[in-house]
């Protein structure tokens, strides 16, 4: 499982962009099943993060809002008690049961405190932070004094700073792993969290060299995808100089939309940014290869989840997933094999305090927390452009009703943003509301 952090729906090769080098993830994606609704559960990270992890609606154990700590709660909660909640299983805790060996590098996100720990949520291995971001670069002593939330750390509570770039050094990291894991004979289940392409906006001289006609800050932002892009590539050739290609799943995802005010990513031809409901905050790129089960270069056009991935990975290392009812995902493998043509999924939702959105076959309801609703046909309206909620004021009522119903079975929230955070991303909800997507940066 290879997750980009922040990465904008165009900002690849395969997604159509010409600006950006993406060589290695275009030659997987001719080789993979290209999902072009795919979305996540959440748009901001580590909701998004945990709804992955667990194949549930996040909202349904509380984790509605991000778990950065700062953050207050009308509980008292501290950073240290927001994380994933313990009453939670992880992908990782399955697939350890089935034998995998399991492997964490990167980011976790999913709690600062030693109890949500990633390799005490399933993870027998781990290196890299327990918060959302840090330098690509290591850290001075004097700096490690003012940002000890954000060490490298190896396995649990031995923290080492990493030399190098932290793209590069999260890869080989991984491949070390999967080497290690075919030498012991282990089938292997692991994550290669990136922190790219998400801020601090940080590249290596080389890869800004490739971009001599890009400004800032789309320089920046190219350099450092091209690194993710080596980065991957590197993984591929591992498994290729393992033997085991044809025979390994390989996702690979971006965690939520691109915040193309903080990294300049741009989400052609979607409306909206990164901490909105709009498409661009939601729908991003992904990719499956599995070469001796899926036939390769192929596109699905019907709308997935992040949410399906927990039951896809469980079901292809041999587990019941028929057992598991409380999950909201599905299995992708009968989807994309072709051996269902029926639609994943008929309804998905998203909520975050007030702000909601449902979306129902095509039609999706946007809800704001200071004015009526929106409503889209995504079939002729990708970019959201066009507002038809006073047309069909009944499919606006139905769809609501769907959305308050499902909302009754969720848990209230652990912790809440200060009012700041939210009312920022109501803000960027109004800048995108009529924005008619910019070609210019394709």
């Amino acid at each position: 499982m290879i997750i980009s952090d922040d990465a904008g729906y165009h900002d690849f090769g395969f997604q159509g962009s010409r600006t950006m080098k993406t060589p290695h993830l275009d030659e997987l994606a001719a080789q993979s099943v290209v999902f072009r609704q795919a979305y996540v559960s959440a748009a901001v990270c580590g909701p998004s993060r945990a709804g992955l992890f667990t194949g549930k609606y996040q909202q349904r154990f509380g984790f509605e809002e991000n778990n950065v700590p700062g953050y207050m709660s009308a509980s008292g909660l501290t950073g240290e008690d927001m994380g994933l909640p313990l009453t939670e299983t992880t992908v990782a805790d399955h697939l350890k049961g089935l034998g995998y060996a399991t492997a964490l590098f990167g980011k976790w996100h999913q709690g600062d405190g030693d109890r949500f720990h990633p390799t005490r949520r399933g993870f027998d291995t781990f290196y890299g932070m327990r918060t959302g971001a840090r330098s690509y670069f290591s850290y001075s002593e004097e700096e490690l004094a003012q940002r000890k939330n954000e060490r490298m750390e190896r396995g649990f509570g031995h923290f080492v700073e990493h030399q190098g770039y932290l793209t590069d050094v999260l890869a080989a990291e991984t491949n070390a792993f999967m080497e290690q894991s075919v030498k012991d004979g282990k089938p292997f289940f692991t994550t290669l969290s990136f922190t790219a392409v998400h801020a601090p906006m940080e590249a290596k001289l080389d890869d800004l060299a490739a971009f001599p006609h890009l400004t800032e800050p789309r320089k920046t932002l190219a350099a450092m995808n091209l690194a993710m892009d080596r980065a991957v590539g590197s993984v591929m050739s591992k498994l290729d100089a393992l033997h085991i290609a044809q025979n390994t799943l390989v996702v690979f995802m971006n965690d939520n939309g691109g915040p193309t005010d903080q990294n300049a990513s741009n989400n052609y031809p979607l409306s909206g940014t990164k901490a909105t409901h709009l498409e661009g905050g939601i729908r991003v790129p992904m990719l499956m290869r599995w070469p001796q089960q899926i036939s390769m270069g192929k596109t699905y056009r019907f709308p997935v989840s992040s949410l399906d991935l927990f039951p896809t990975f469980v079901a292809a290392a041999g587990g019941d997933i028929a057992e598991m009812k409380e999950l909201d995902g599905v299995d992708l493998m009968p989807f994309v094999q072709q051996e269902s043509q029926l639609r994943p999924h008929q309804t998905l939702y998203w909520k975050k305090e007030n702000r909601a959105a449902i979306r129902d076959i095509d039609w999706k309801v946007i809800r704001y927390p200071d004015r009526v609703p929106e409503l889209y046909d995504l079939s002729t309206d990708v970019s959201e452009s066009h507002d038809v909620a006073a047309q069909h004021p009944q499919i606006v009522n139905k769809l609501l009703k769907r959305l308050f119903a499902w909302e009754l079975t969720l848990e209230r929230p652990l912790w809440q943003l200060k009012r700041e955070f939210e009312g920022s991303a109501i803000q960027r909800m109004d800048e995108f509301r009529n924005h008619t997507p910019d070609k210019s940066m394709n």
